[in-house]
């Protein structure tokens, strides 16, 4: 069951999170007073139907986008208002990415996926390698470290890509649909890690369109024209 209950304080709090795009002069509001709070740990999915809001929610968190007003923090410290020259930074250093088609390097091998995320964290050549191999191993993938994407199935590749996510130890990992480019079979697996990472304290927000996958994680957050419609803690863990 979730943790929101424990009294620690959120690693990731939302306040008053609006973000309005014009077409033309019709403001569209994609984002309309979100707030959320989610704690170390957690396992959390956001659902809802094609522009409720859950992929903008995302990249405002990930600093890909910028709100039009409210804000984000991140263990206590707000990330809205950091300065562009500082978002590839806190990027790093705060945050995993995800995604649905893996994003990763066809001509480097499983190890240097991982590696080259830690490239510029000022981690030593040997260093990396070492964590490079320890995160590949503790997800199944000891044995395909020298494979390069092509020669990885679907679901090896997403989990080198969600190795890659936890090279830099970040606060959060988000997860936008990465289950949604694999078959049932390779989705259970995908879960199994992502639950496991929580289990062991990772914090993880998952976007989904597939209940299958949001009916396992800690909470279920709804999404609709902008807002949260519901926030459902799931006993599924």
């Amino acid at each position: 069951m979730s943790n929101n209950g424990n009294g620690k304080e959120p690693i990731l709090s939302i306040r008053g999170l609006k973000k309005t795009y014009m077409q033309g002069r019709i403001p569209v509001h994609a984002l309309d007073g979100v707030n959320l709070d989610v704690k170390k740990g957690e396992l959390i999915s956001i659902v809802g139907p094609s522009g409720s809001g859950k992929s903008t929610l995302l990249s405002m968190i990930g600093l890909l986008d910028r709100p039009t007003e409210g804000s984000v923090f991140i263990e206590g410290k707000e990330i809205t208002d950091a300065k562009e020259s500082e978002a590839p930074r806190i990027r790093r250093e705060k945050i995993g990415f995800v995604f649905q088609h893996f994003n990763l390097l066809h001509t480097l091998t499983a190890l240097e996926n991982v590696d080259i995320a830690m490239r510029f964290s000022g981690v030593s050549r040997s260093k990396r390698k070492i964590r490079a191999f320890e995160l590949l191993s503790s997800i199944g993938l000891g044995d395909r470290v020298n494979h390069r994407p092509s020669e990885l199935s679907g679901g090896q590749q997403q989990r080198v890509a969600i190795a890659r996510a936890m090279a830099n130890n970040p606060a959060i990992i988000l997860a936008d649909e990465p289950t949604g480019a694999v078959d049932t079979k390779t989705r259970e697996v995908i879960v199994s890690v992502l639950k496991e990472l929580s289990r062991k304290g990772q914090t993880i927000i998952v976007v989904t369109h597939d209940m299958a996958v949001a009916e396992q994680t800690d909470r279920i957050i709804t999404m609709r024209d902008g807002r949260i419609e519901s926030d459902t803690g799931v006993d599924m863990k």
